[in-house]
């Protein structure tokens, strides 16, 4: 070889020697919860002095990082964990064995035993988790419950747009039917089961982590998990001294700010952690203008390593402007030729919008103001190595409504949903808005009765409850005990908020004052009445842990009171009705095998019987029990199997719900409906899928599909906006499909991270056999029999996000941004069945177009 090769080839080696020597070492591990020792996926391992060279530990937790012979000092970084560094000299491969993390808020892994928080081939039902870093990542300017929208059977949308006015429907059932818990808490209206969550709007900013457990779920409560369970811990105490201030931004006008406060662990036991902040906005919809505000407050002493107590509360303040009423296709597109104006909002129209003095007003059924804070005082004992109580006292208080336009004239502002134009146009601006300073100058004009006027619909409450739950453990069996009583009182009334320039309002509805007599501003008219539900419950569940397989088997029971209250209809001393009692109980058991280190299958069956919700148990709006109230019953059998590597977790699940015997009521435009008897089948199939072919590429695949229909024709009542009984009627529901919830839905999303800090992700949504919500009043008629209702068109949207990880001096600091609908897609999310049960008779909702939001957080 020439004296020119030899250097070429010393170059050479001069070049790959060192790759070979920076190669040949590594440090490895597993990375897991330091509460229940599961693996933790996706810890963030890097270098104290150069993040750029790190690594992330796969499904199993494991971490490898391959590294030159020197000393370094390792840090392991994971949202709601408290931050780990090691120190390490390597001189070779080194192994760290197991690392247990804990997590950066006291008492969580307490709070989620309490919860029924399942875990991953062990607990046998369908679950899906929604950790802090996924929330904070992929939800920006978007309703909470959206962060399910990739979940499999699970359909949310904005619902009619106004701030905290989404829905979530899981397995083709509303939050009616879906139990939501708050760190093991239900919070699940107790007279119609419902879920508002304008009522919770601070929650993601407290929420450490969301599991969706589909099907009946592990909470041991009587609960009215049909469909499945939103299980939501928040926050707790955190365990490090610090805190974070958020700035953030986004279209039509979105503003939000946020901080939080900790004191940490200290030395006398004490904690303290405090979060508060502050939203506004246009709305993305022509009259949705909102502003809310959010706290939370938590105090903890730990006593001493046995006894632990704990305070919290948290609320959201808030008014908004809404939509209230749905619209043809032809109205949103400016083609119905019923009506006398130009929309030039398009899909943003909002019919309810108003305008006073030159400014927007929301009228009827078109603005919301409310506060729900909930406080609890949680006891964490540990009686034992075995045996652990914990007791939770809670309580809320709320207050609030929503605005009505009321008066003698008030139904000539009203849109007839039967022929779709409004009754008058006399109350309207050129552009289809109420105009309220018109009704105002009418009101002075006849200088006396006011033929319109401003109510608010007050619906308040008082809600007290106990939980207390007993854990111990008998050689391989974990069996738990508990108690769950709560009290609740509903006041319920319409109040004169506004004479709009005229003298006094007439109502006559009350006996228990002369007629004719004049009402002012804070008078009570139309109807006020309470109702009180009084329930106790016990609950106990046994769950056989092996090796290779767990079982469970679980019963609940509770007595449930109710009476009615009415201070309008009855005079003092006939005022209160009878208690109307009803036992519920319900009984579930289910098994998991872990056929190896990467197989499992599960199986799981259930049957409970429910009381039918407090409007189902009176005649209409009387204190009149009625004798044919029947109990819902509920039948499901679920089965799943699973597979998981290092790099992949696949799950595939098959579930059946027969449902009798429910009771629906339904609200729409300004009537509703009261259903009894009605009888569903849902069934269908699910898969979720993760796989990670690097360590800084995740690729995540959802699809289900779904088969959700009424098997029986059924009974109803209708009744106008003021609870007047219209009529009984028929409606041909049989083998009509479960509407506004896509039966159909698939999701592919790919996350994509930079070691320095950058992480980018791409998330298509698609929503199919989505099907509009059957309307009683358009299936009275024979010809209705066999027809379903009209499928709303398939929709495909595709979400982005990005975020970056920087010091700003020694504080820690993230830029984050999310766009929605990247692609502007128009899409229709909820419908009505029409008339003629097709696309031209169908009133809807059109989803959002593209909307964005950009934000900064940083830590200190």
């Amino acid at each position: 070889m020439d004296f020119k090769g030899q250097k070429i080839l010393w170059v050479l080696l001069m070049v790959f020697m060192p790759l070979s020597l920076f190669a040949q070492n590594k440090i490895s591990g597993v990375l897991v919860d330091a509460s229940n020792n599961e693996p933790l996926i996706g810890v963030a391992i890097y270098l104290e002095k150069d993040k750029g060279v790190g690594t992330i530990t796969d499904f199993d937790g494991v971490f490898e990082l391959p590294l030159s012979d020197g000393k370094y000092n390792l840090v392991f970084n994971y949202l709601g964990f408290i931050d780990q560094k090691r120190t390490v000299n390597v001189t070779g491969d080194v192994d760290l064995g197991q690392i247990k993390m804990e997590s950066s808020s006291v008492g969580l892994s307490e709070v989620s035993v309490v919860a029924s928080f399942a875990t991953d081939r062990k607990t046998p039902v369908a679950i899906s988790n929604i950790p802090a870093a996924v929330i904070q990542e992929k939800l920006g300017n978007q309703e909470f419950p959206e962060v399910l929208k990739s979940t499999p059977s699970v359909y949310a949308t904005k619902g009619a747009g106004g701030f905290g006015d989404s829905r979530v429907n899981i397995r083709g059932f509303n939050t009616s039917n879906i139990g939501v818990l708050i760190n093991g808490v239900p919070v699940n209206d107790m007279e119609n089961g419902k879920v508002y969550f304008s009522n919770w709007a601070g929650l993601n900013d407290v929420t450490s982590v969301m599991q969706v457990q589909r099907g009946l779920g592990a909470s041991k409560l009587a609960i009215s998990s049909v469909g499945g369970t939103m299980n939501i811990l928040t926050k707790s105490a955190d365990a490090q001294e610090g805190g974070s201030f958020y700035a953030g931004m986004g279209n039509d006008g979105y503003m939000k700010t946020n901080f939080n406060v900790s004191t940490g662990l200290m030395e006398n036991g004490w904690a303290l952690t405090l979060m508060g902040g502050a939203v506004k906005g246009d709305g993305y919809i022509n009259g949705t203008s909102f502003e809310g505000y959010n706290y939370f407050a938590n105090i903890t002493k730990v006593i001493n390593e046995n006894h632990r107590l704990s305070f919290q509360i948290f609320g959201a303040p808030q008014t908004h402007d809404q939509r209230g009423n749905m619209h043809l296709i032809s109205t949103f597109e400016n083609k119905n030729e019923n009506l006398p104006f130009s929309n030039t909002a398009g899909a943003k129209f909002n019919s309810e919008a108003g305008i006073r003095n030159g400014e927007e007003y929301g009228g009827g059924y078109g603005y919301n103001f409310y506060h729900k804070p909930q406080a609890s005082l949680n006891h964490f004992w540990t009686i034992n190595g075995t045996t652990t109580l914990s007791t939770s006292v809670y309580a809320s208080v709320s207050q609030g409504g929503g605005r009505r336009l009321r008066g003698d004239k008030s139904s000539e502002v009203d849109y007839n949903r039967t022929d779709h134009k409004f009754n008058s146009m006399e109350w309207r601006t050129g552009d289809g808005y109420i105009d309220f300073d018109k009704m105002i100058e009418h009101n002075k004009e006849i200088n006396g009765q006011s033929d319109f006027i401003i109510g608010n619909s007050i619906n308040s409450h008082e809600w007290y409850g106990l939980l207390s739950t007993l854990n111990t453990v008998v050689d391989n069996v974990n069996l738990t005990f508990g108690l769950d009583s709560r009290y609740y009182r509903g006041e319920h009334y319409e109040q004169v908020d506004d004479l709009l320039g005229g003298q006094y309002y007439l109502d006559d509805n009350s006996v228990n004052r002369p007629t004719n007599t004049a009402l002012k501003e804070g008078d009570i008219y139309s109807f006020h009445n309470d109702m009180q539900v009084v329930r106790n419950g016990i609950f106990g569940q046994a769950e056989f842990v092996m090796d290779q397989w767990s079982a469970f088997v679980s019963a609940a029971s509770s007595y449930q009171n109710i009476r009615r209250i009415d201070y309008i209809q009855y005079e003092p001393g006939n005022q209160v009705s009878d208690w109307a009692n009803f036992v519920d109980w319900s009984a579930k058991a289910g098994a998991n095998y872990n056929i190896n280190d990467h197989h499992n299958v599960f199986i799981n069956g259930g049957y409970f019987i429910r009381s039918p919700f407090v409007s189902f148990v009176f005649d209409g709006y009387t204190n009149d029990i009625l004798d044919e109230t029947q109990y819902e019953k509920v039948m499901t059998f679920e089965g799943g199997y699973g597979f998981q590597t290092r790099t992949v977790n696949v799950k595939l699940g098959y579930y059946r719900t027969a449902w009798k015997d429910q009771g629906l009521r339904r609200s729409i435009g300004d009537q509703s409906f009261s259903l009894l008897g009605l009888n569903s089948l849902h069934q269908g199939v699910e898969f979720e899928g993760t796989y990670k072919p690097s360590k800084n590429f995740t690729i995540r695949a959802m699809a289900s599909i779904g088969d959700w229909k009424y098997t029986d024709d059924v009974r109803f009542q209708q009744f106008d906006d003021e609870n007047n009984l219209i009529g009984e009627f028929n409606a041909f529901v049989k083998d009509v499909s479960v509407g506004n919830s896509a039966q159909t839905t698939a999701a592919l999303g790919v996350d994509y991270r930079f070691l320095n800090g950058f992480n980018i992700g791409v998330d298509g949504n698609y929503f199919g056999r989505n099907f509009a919500d059957f309307d009683p009043s358009t299936r009275t008629g024979e010809d209705s029999k066999g027809v379903d209702a009209w499928q709303i068109p398939d929709a495909y949207l595709i979400d982005m996000n990005a975020g970056y990880n920087f010091n700003i001096a020694s504080l820690r600091a993230r830029i984050s941004g999310r766009v929605n609908n990247l692609f502007d897609t128009v899409y229709i999310t909820d419908a009505q069945d029409g008339q003629n049960h097709d696309w031209q008779s169908s009133p809807v909702y059109y989803g959002f177009g593209r909307t964005y939001s950009l934000g900064l957080k940083v830590n200190f």
